[in-house]
Order: C-alpha cells, then sequence, then structure tokens
C-alpha cells in the first residue's frame, strides 16, 4: 500500500523526461522523486508498440521496486502506446502519462484554432495527442509532424545548433509557409522538445504558441495525490534520485540542460532493465 512518504516515480527512454520531472519538483516541492531514463534504448520513437510496451513495463517495475507510490510516463511514445499494459501490470498503483495533459494544454491555448503536433514517429502514428484532442473537442483540426531526429539532436546536448536549426526548418517549414492555414499552437509532443524551443520558435515565428505539456501534467499529478491522499506536506527534506542504463557520465553532463541544474555523480546508479518485468 502505498504512502505519502513514497518518492513519484518518472521514466522516459532517456533525458527528456528530465524537463517534466523539472516541472513536477517546482510544483511539488515537498515531494520525492526518483527518475529512470532508459538511455541504453532510446529512442524509443522509432520502435514498435510491442517493444516499447515492453520497455515501459519494465521501467515501470524497477521504479515500483523502489517503492514508489505512482508513475509519471514522462515519455510521449510510451504514454500513447503503453498506458492500457502498464495500467494492468502496476494496479492499483496510479499511472499518469503526459499526452492527455498536453492535448487539454493545447485546446486551452489554440481556442476554435487548429493545432499541430510534432513528435516522434511512434507518437505521430499511434494518434493519441488527435484522440486525445478530438476527445475534447471534435471540430479542431489538427496536423501532425514526426521529427525523429530532434531526439538524437537533444540527447547530444545540440541545442541552440546549426544543425539543430536545419532540422526544425526541414521538418516545419511547411506547416507554417501558408499564412492562411498557419496553426495557432504547436504542441511539443516528445518531452525532448523543449529543450529545442529557440530553433522550432524560429521557424514557428511569435505568433504561433508554443504548448510543452510538462507543467499540466505536474498539475495533473499534484490533483491526483491529493485526491488518493498521497501529497506529502511535512517531514524529512525531498529526495532526487536517478538512475540510468547506460552512462552515467553523460547522463550527469547532458541531463542539467533538461532538468536546469547540475546532477551530481553519486546520485546516480546505472541499473539493468533486461530482467525486469
Amino acid at each position: 500500500m502505498s504512502d505519502a512518504s513514497q518518492a513519484i516515480g518518472i521514466f522516459d527512454s532517456g533525458m527528456g523526461g528530465l524537463t517534466v520531472m523539472r516541472a513536477l519538483m517546482a510544483r511539488l516541492p515537498n515531494e520525492s522523486f526518483i527518475y529512470l531514463g532508459d538511455t541504453a534504448r532510446l529512442p524509443y520513437g522509432t520502435k514498435s508498440g510491442e517493444t516499447v510496451t515492453r520497455y515501459a513495463v519494465q521501467a515501470a517495475s524497477v521504479l515500483v521496486r523502489r517503492h514508489v507510490k505512482l508513475i509519471v510516463v514522462a515519455c510521449n511514445t510510451a504514454s500513447s502506446v503503453a498506458l492500457p499494459a502498464l495500467g494492468a501490470a502496476l494496479a492499483p498503483m496510479p499511472v499518469i502519462g503526459v499526452v492527455e495533459p498536453g492535448a487539454q494544454a493545447a485546446i486551452a491555448a489554440a481556442p476554435g484554432g487548429s493545432i499541430a503536433v510534432i513528435a516522434t514517429e511512434g507518437t505521430v502514428k499511434g494518434d493519441a495527442y488527435r484522440r486525445a484532442i478530438h476527445a475534447i473537442a471534435p471540430g479542431i483540426r489538427v496536423i501532425q509532424q514526426a521529427c525523429p531526429l530532434f531526439v538524437p539532436l537533444a540527447e547530444e546536448g545540440l541545442i541552440d545548433s546549426p544543425i539543430t536549426q536545419l532540422a526544425a526548418e526541414l521538418y516545419l517549414g511547411a506547416l507554417f509557409d501558408k499564412p492562411a492555414a498557419r496553426p495557432r499552437a504547436l504542441v511539443l509532443g516528445c518531452t525532448h522538445f523543449p529543450v529545442l524551443r529557440n530553433a522550432i520558435a524560429r521557424v514557428a515565428g511569435p505568433d504561433v504558441i508554443l504548448v510543452d505539456s510538462a507543467a499540466t501534467t505536474a498539475d495533473a499529478v499534484a490533483k491526483l495525490i491529493v485526491e488518493r491522499g498521497l501529497a506529502h506536506v511535512a517531514g524529512p527534506a525531498p529526495s532526487h534520485e536517478f538512475l540510468a542504463t547506460d552512462s552515467v557520465e553523460r547522463f550527469v553532463r547532458v541531463g542539467q540542460i533538461f532538468l536546469g541544474r547540475a546532477i551530481a555523480p553519486d546520485n546516480v546508479e546505472l541499473v539493468d532493465l533486461q530482467d525486469a518485468g
């Protein structure tokens, strides 16, 4: 049985989910967090739904063994295809993805206007954002664009380089070159993409609202832990732990870009997910 003093578990295919952890830490300063980045097997976005689901269940199982009180799936691809399997495997533990909060934020940002979603191939093929948006606002036009190079660029720390700008122009130019059909909001449908915001914004233009689901996801988590009586309001100072499946040194060096603060090397543990789940 979960209790309020336990940590919140977060996982992603790599370091992109640290943008979600950053928002959660700001929204819930009394909570402890354990983050798992499956850096050995990223990106998830180019893999089959069956493979992503298997990886997601393995990652979540490791966090469960660390006695977390809920799981945040800080990966849009896993949120798109693996939530039903995770819910079944982890019940009664709460599991929250990032797609539905992102869809809600996009609708709020572009009332009545069209919405573009940029994401990995897996998220676009899964069509999760279109379904989530249309479940709330059926009449909204949704355009989706896969941007497969964005994840490796972000993971390499090339957040505002000439090659990143070229990739942004390649993927997004056609979405914004016709004034009459320009989307009003652009959903950053991968947790790696917020660190590429500057390059993306230069192509989209100042009149397009960029939607990052991290803050909305943090709000959803805050609401859930209050409803379930799991909010940690007093006690010892919160702890922040990190697990990686490959290269602690690289996780520390690049992860701070996503988290917005330094990560101590001795606070990152190398884990193997091959036998998990």
